[in-house]
C-alpha cells in the first residue's frame, strides 16, 4: 500500500542508456526526491532533471494526457507520466522506456517512426473516388450518432502504451497492434471511405493484423483513453473471418 506521508522521500530507479553515446551501457540509476502535494511523475522527472541530472532524457509536450508523448513503463506497466500521481505509488518507483519502439535515450523512444510505418501500411486516411476530391464542395452532413461513434475511436493519442503491452508486438515486428486495428475500425465506420471489407481484409486479414492478436487484451487494460479496444478487435475479427471465407 502506498505511504500517506505527503513529505515522504521518493526513490526513482530509472533505466539509463544512451545508444548514441559510444561505450554507454544500460544501467539502473537511483535518484531521491521529496514528494510534493499533487506531484505527477512528469513534475518529478522535470525536477530531477533540473536539480540533479540534466542529462536525463524523457519526452513530454502537452502535460495533460492529450499528446501521448510521455508514455513509459511505470513499475512495469505502460502509462503516461503526466497522468500518474506519485501519491498512488509506493515510495520506490521503477521507470523504463516503452519496449517495441526505437530507443532514443533513457525514457525517450521514437513512437512517431513506428506510428508512421503503421499508418502507411494500413493507409489510415479516407479513401474516396478521384471525382469526389473537390475541396470546394460542401461536405455532406453526417448522422450525429455515427459521428459520435467515429469520434470515440478517434480519441486515440498514439501514445504507444497498447503496443508496448502487447505480447504479439513483442514477437512480430510488423504487427500493427491495437492502435492499427482501432484505426481500421474507425475508417470502416466512416461513410466517406469507400473501401470494402475485402479491401480491409487485404490490410489486416493475416497474422500481422487481426489474426495475430492473441486476445490477451493488455492493450485494453492499459489504454489511458479507455478506448473500447477489446470490443473493436473482436468485432473486426468476426468481420474479417466472414470476409475471408466468403
Amino acid at each position: 500500500m502506498a505511504e500517506t506521508n505527503n513529505h515522504r522521500k521518493l526513490r526513482f530507479h530509472i533505466l539509463r542508456y544512451n545508444p548514441a553515446q559510444p561505450g554507454d551501457e544500460p544501467r539502473i540509476q537511483t535518484y531521491e526526491l521529496e514528494e510534493a502535494p499533487g506531484m505527477t511523475l512528469f513534475i518529478a522527472l522535470t525536477e530531477l532533471r533540473e536539480k540533479l541530472d540534466p542529462s536525463l532524457q524523457f519526452d513530454f509536450v502537452c502535460r495533460a494526457g492529450i499528446c501521448g508523448s510521455c508514455g513509459m513503463m511505470i513499475n512495469g506497466r505502460p502509462s503516461l507520466a503526466c497522468r500518474t500521481v506519485t501519491k498512488d505509488l509506493e515510495a520506490d518507483i521503477s521507470l523504463a522506456p516503452l519496449p517495441v519502439f526505437e530507443l532514443i535515450g533513457d525514457l525517450s523512444v521514437n513512437t512517431g517512426k513506428w506510428m508512421r510505418g503503421m499508418s502507411e501500411t494500413l493507409e489510415t486516411w479516407v479513401h474516396m473516388p478521384e471525382t469526389q476530391r473537390d475541396l470546394k464542395r460542401i461536405e455532406e452532413a453526417m448522422d450525429p450518432a455515427l459521428a459520435e461513434e467515429i469520434y470515440e475511436l478517434d480519441r486515440c493519442i498514439e501514445c504507444g502504451c497498447c503496443v508496448s503491452s502487447c505480447g504479439t508486438a513483442r514477437m512480430r515486428e510488423d504487427f500493427v497492434g491495437a492502435v492499427g486495428l482501432n484505426k481500421i475500425a474507425r475508417f470502416r465506420l466512416d461513410p466517406r471511405d469507400k473501401r470494402t471489407d475485402a479491401d480491409f481484409y487485404e490490410l489486416v486479414g493475416d497474422d500481422n493484423g487481426v489474426f495475430g492478436c492473441m486476445s490477451l487484451l493488455a492493450c485494453h487494460d492499459v489504454c489511458p483513453k479507455n478506448l473500447p479496444l477489446q470490443t473493436q478487435i473482436a468485432f473486426l475479427r468476426r468481420k474479417m473471418v466472414t470476409t475471408g471465407i466468403s
